[in-house]
């Protein structure tokens, strides 16, 4: 897959809605092909708590088919991003061709640090993401559609992981906005006040907090198997010490790109072209990547949290990054400890 992302960080200062601050941005991750309708991917979705949006996952639990660009950004501009993503795939239809999208759009809030009601993120945001869209590293921390999210308490965002498993990979990507500070958890320890640590504005994400969870593999799974793999990543959440508290949204979508052709030329005479061939990996030998989704998670979360950088955004509202060297040291000295 390519992810690509638009920051958008203008203005300091007190809070004038259409004018900032900006905190904000739009991530996209193209799933495995520039056009994904024409070549979709199984996918299944899973809901840990459902205070949150993830559009178009009714049509991937009905037919189990991924067939848009994965856009993610802030609550308030779902819509704009939605359709722009239609926009975006209308360009590349050939000439006469109409086609109809349900795109898959998430969203967590990021009004805390973020003039969220300014409506800032914009179709050409949308459009300059995809462009910059690539399969190499990805950006993590306050980047994109995390640049104002924030996550147990500290600064989150985007984070990303991977494992590689009986020759096929499973990557995670996680737009960090969740938890409680006291609930924080790394490596099973519970992470107490860090070295230098100043106190955060509020003990955690609270009620407006959600975490996205978009789990890919190019592992031949079944439609169902992918929901089987989507469960398993809130495991990883619950890890890090997400519980899927009430007022959280916390959705997860798995796709596989292990099968090609699922959606082969029509002839519109015939009405099809007949049965396509598909692969699975045999039931009694998934676990692997069970294991794999979960510890991928879990550190695509910590790596959320090691990225993000201190930032202060509106009405002078600070969120403190974690810190690589402080957290290590923190682990470091309490090796043993779980409670």
């Amino acid at each position: 897959m390519r992810v690509g992302h638009t920051t958008l960080i203008e203005g300091d200062g007190p809070l004038e809605v259409g004018r900032g601050p900006v905190r904000t941005g739009v991530t996209v991750i193209v799933p495995g092909a520039d056009d994904p309708w024409a070549e979709p991917a199984f996918a299944g979705c899973h809901r840990l708590n459902g205070n949150g949006e993830l559009t178009g996952l009714e049509w991937i639990r009905e037919a189990g088919l991924l067939t848009t660009v994965i856009g993610l950004t802030n609550t308030h501009s779902v819509g704009v991003v939605r359709d722009a993503l239609i926009a975006a795939a209308v360009r590349k239809e050939a000439p006469g061709e109409q086609r109809w999208y349900l795109p898959v759009v998430g969203e967590t809030y990021d009004g805390d640090l973020n003039d969220i009601n300014g409506m800032h993120v914009r179709a050409e945001h949308v459009d300059a993401a995809l462009a910059a869209a690539s399969a190499g590293p990805v950006a993590e921390g306050g980047v994109g559609s995390g640049t104002g999210m924030q996550c147990h308490g500290f600064k989150g965002g985007i984070g990303t992981a991977s494992r590689a498993v009986d020759g096929s990979t499973v990557g995670v990507l996680v737009q960090a906005n969740h938890g409680w500070r006291d609930r924080l958890r790394v490596n099973g320890i519970r992470i107490g006040p860090l070295p230098g640590e100043e106190p955060a504005g509020r003990p955690g994400a609270g009620p407006e907090g959600s975490i996205i969870v978009i789990v890919a593999t190019d592992a031949p799974l079944l439609p169902g198997q992918c929901e089987r793999l989507a469960q398993r990543a809130a495991l990883g959440v619950g890890r890090v010490g997400g519980a899927g508290e009430h007022g959280s949204g916390d959705l997860i979508l798995a796709f596989a790109t292990g099968n090609r052709g699922l959606r082969p030329l029509v002839d519109h005479d015939t009405q099809g072209t007949g049965p396509v061939a598909v692969r699975a990996v045999p039931a009694d030998l998934i676990d692997n990547l069970f294991y794999a989704v979960i510890e991928a998670a879990e550190e695509a979360i910590v790596n959320a949290l090691v990225a993000g950088q201190t930032m202060t955004g509106r009405d002078g509202y600070t969120v403190q990054g974690i810190g690589g060297e402080r957290l290590a040291e923190y682990l470091s000295n309490h090796q043993g400890q779980t409670s």
